[in-house]
């Protein structure tokens, strides 16, 4: 009854939409580095290959997911979290990241260790981001993952291409980081307190139930605001230097 109670509210479909899209934002690079991996397997070996590399990393996201939204639930570790949030959203509009590469494998075991090991590697900033958005429900964090890794992994050069065509998908995604790290922050149990008594107008009450508050909306906009004053400072530099 608990479950079909909490399907049925705003909060829930909202929270669902942001765990997916954080995870297919930050999935976007793992997704490549496994369709390179199994580039070099024949075409019925390469289904194999995805569909079982697939069922694992949903079930090792899941574990590893909610390992750490129990830890998050810990004073201090929230504000831990939201800085490291922040930095991944920054890091994302910032556009550093250096070339992933990856060697394919002719065998399907070892194709298959491959896609976990590189996506375990690579997806450490993912369960962060991922558990905050899924806001200790562990109902979320399972259906958004389980809706979300599939079309990241079978879709990865469209998700890309998309992406180079569009970068408006990458400046949303970071926004909702930032979004997500601002009520990170502020739900800290050492932090929650404090604001409760002092900052009561936090919190904005919209129609239909729907609450966001200026943290949220301060988070959002350090992201954009840092990310595009990074990106002018690495511009100009680069301007100098030529």
């Amino acid at each position: 009854m608990e479950i079909l109670a909490e399907i049925q509210t705003a909060a829930f479909w909202s929270g669902l939409l942001a765990v997916v899209w954080v995870n297919v934002i930050l999935s976007s690079d793992n997704a490549v580095v496994i369709a390179l991996a199994v580039r070099t397997l024949p075409g019925h070996q390469q289904n194999k290959a995805l569909a079982w590399g697939t069922g694992g990393i949903v079930l090792v996201r899941i574990i590893l997911t909610i390992v750490a939204v129990e830890a998050l639930k810990y004073p201090l570790l929230k504000i831990a979290g939201a800085v490291l949030l922040l930095w991944i959203a920054i890091r994302l509009l910032v556009a550093e990241d250096g070339e992933k590469t990856i060697e394919s494998s002719d065998n399907l075991i070892q194709a298959v260790k491959t896609i976990l090991l590189a996506d375990l590697v690579m997806s450490l900033d993912n369960f962060i981001a991922v558990a905050a958005a899924a806001k200790g429900s562990v109902l979320l964090l399972v259906l958004g993952l389980v809706i979300s890794i599939p079309p990241v992994i079978f879709g990865a050069t469209v998700l890309v291409k998309l992406m180079e065509r569009f970068p408006i998908i990458i400046t949303i995604g970071a926004a909702l980081l930032g979004w997500v790290a601002g009520e990170m922050l502020v739900t800290d149990p050492l932090v929650l307190i404090w604001v409760a008594a002092n900052l009561p107008w936090m919190e904005i009450h919209l129609p239909f139930g729907m609450e966001v508050s200026w943290a949220q909306i301060t988070g959002a906009a350090f992201v954009l605001g840092t990310g595009k004053w990074l990106a002018s400072r690495r511009e100009a530099g680069g301007e100098k230097t030529a």
